[in-house]
């Protein structure tokens, strides 16, 4: 069985998905409640795969102050956004994150589990993942038994998804293109790596502009969709339209 972990931060306007903000329409509070909906449709994928949630949550101490009010709670900020979304929340492990860089904490995590837990596989993703499904968490864990890392890939040559039955070498392990560079080191390890689907992530606006598109196109063909975040897209009023310059933009009301 494979353990997914999904680095979380808590959904705080300002704090998550900068670039979004930075590239988009939306307020630091639209993305705060989009990354929200992202966080639950990941967790709900895994819960519903035959995988193991386990939530790693950046607490307080590592969030820079601008980013801490004084009511802060990190590991409750994360447990409130995602009680209403899991059948059994009671289940979904929550640790803290240990690491300076996505990278150390991913790295940390997966060596953890497959060294210190003996566990079969450990994998890592994010919210931005929204559209990792369980199918592809399980297909994943199928692959694990075959190969030792197994990726999916997204554009621009970042993943949503890292498995692993062995480690490699973390450091700097997501430097983009993370695809390339989390491939070359499971060769340098002398593992093997197998690949998923590409799946679109939602980081900045171009990307939130796929997935508006991946989302309609989805439901016309009667395939599915990640359910908080097409919600979440249902409420905002925003479309997706040709930029003139053969890419996406998005466009409010």
């Amino acid at each position: 069985m494979t353990v997914v972990c999904v680095l979380a931060d808590p959904p705080r306007s300002g704090l998550v998905f900068p670039d979004l903000v930075d590239t988009s329409p939306l307020s630091e509070v639209d993305v705060a409640e989009l990354y929200a909906a992202a966080l639950r449709d990941v967790c709900t994928a895994v819960e519903g795969s035959g995988g193991d949630l386990l939530v790693n949550y950046r607490p307080d101490d590592a969030i820079p102050d601008e980013h801490v009010p004084a009511d802060a709670d990190a590991e409750g900020e994360v447990r409130d956004a995602l009680e209403p979304a899991l059948d059994a929340p009671g289940e979904a492990r929550f640790e803290v994150q240990v690491g300076e860089t996505f990278a150390g904490r991913a790295g940390n995590t997966v060596t953890h589990l497959l060294e210190q837990e003996e566990v079969a596989s450990a994998a890592v993703t994010e919210p931005a993942a929204a559209f990792c499904s369980r199918q592809e968490v399980d297909e994943a864990a199928m692959k694990l038994r075959r190969t030792p890392v197994v990726l999916g890939p997204s554009t621009g040559g970042r993943v949503y998804f890292a498995g692993f039955t062995d480690t490699i070498d973390f450091e700097g392990a997501y430097t983009p293109p993370a695809l390339r560079t989390l491939t070359d080191r499971a060769g340098d390890a002398g593992h093997e790596v197998d690949f998923l689907n590409s799946l679109p992530v939602l980081e900045t606006g171009a990307d939130l502009a796929e997935a508006l598109l991946q989302v309609e196109t989805r439901r016309a063909a009667g395939r599915p969709v990640p359910t908080h975040v097409a919600e979440w897209l249902d409420d905002s009023g925003l479309t997706v339209v040709a930029d003139g310059e053969g890419g996406l933009e998005l466009a409010g009301e």
